[in-house]
């Protein structure tokens, strides 16, 4: 899982024999990264190194540290038939005792890595945008669901980041570079406008509006209307989650939506 600063300062508010497990050498085929990390304490963990047996020796080890005592402790891991883990690969793990000094550089941490996320904004907390907005929870995004009804902000899922803002189309001018829209409001001239900003900024990775192709058609039409450039509707991915699932369930939109939107931000 992506650890959030606030999931950071939660785990560590409620553990207090708290190991940083972090992977700091790999070679060969491996689950993750040098600089994967998660935090052991007696009962709990949060973060992932890779799983598999990988993961749970590095977790049975911290917690013999943490019985111990011991301020510091490593293992070398090689991922083969030994430990029933064939990625073929070998992982260094390093790990130390969470003091005040290595929870304050966590926290940097943590922090640092949350602002480098890209921001996707998901304009209407209906069905399929709550959906969406908890599918996306769980990936390493800031998601941001947007709405101009107070009502429908006030029944957001808990977990997925609300505004209520009455000029949604702000937002789109003001988000970071390379940020992704998702439009599907409650109106679709709202969508039509929100859709339009977003595609006029030029370095959006994602832009998705929910939708038909009669829908598709009348937003091209808007566009010439408001005489913008056509070839607008080149980036624009409408319906999202693409056509070839008919299944209109709106988790199972929001899944479809999640996957093409990881796509898109990791070919950029």
């Amino acid at each position: 899982m992506s650890v959030t600063p606030q999931q950071l300062r939660d785990f560590l508010d409620r553990h207090r024999d708290t190991v940083l497990v972090e992977v700091t050498e790999t070679k060969g085929s491996t689950p993750r990264e040098a600089g994967a990390w998660m935090l052991i304490a007696p009962t709990a963990e949060i973060g992932t190194i890779g799983g598999g047996q990988l993961e749970f020796l590095s977790i049975a080890r911290a917690r013999e540290a943490i019985a111990s005592g011991e301020a510091a402790a490593a293992l070398d891991i090689p991922l083969g038939p030994e430990i029933g883990q064939c990625c073929g690969g070998r992982v260094a793990i390093g790990m130390r005792a969470v003091d005040d000094d290595v929870a304050r550089s966590l926290r940097a941490r943590a922090e640092a890595e949350y602002a480098a996320r890209t921001h996707v904004y998901v304009f209407g907390a209906g069905h399929v945008g709550n959906a969406l907005g908890q599918a996306l929870s769980l990936l390493p995004f800031r998601t941001l669901l947007v709405d101009n009804r107070a009502a429908e902000i006030a029944r957001v899922p808990p977990g997925v980041e609300a505004k209520h803002v009455p000029v949604q189309e702000t937002l789109v001018r003001e988000a970071p570079p390379a940020s992704c829209f998702v439009v599907l409001t409650h109106d679709h001239g709202l969508d039509f406008l929100i859709a339009s900003e977003a595609l006029l900024r030029n370095d959006a990775l994602y832009v998705g509006m929910i939708g038909s192709k009669t829908k598709r058609a009348t937003f091209k039409s808007w566009l010439s209307d408001m005489g913008h450039d056509l070839a607008l509707m080149d980036r624009l991915t409408m319906p999202i989650g693409g056509a070839d699932v008919k299944d209109k369930r709106p988790e199972v939109i929001a899944a479809l939506t999640a996957a093409e939107i990881v796509r898109a931000v990791a070919k950029n």
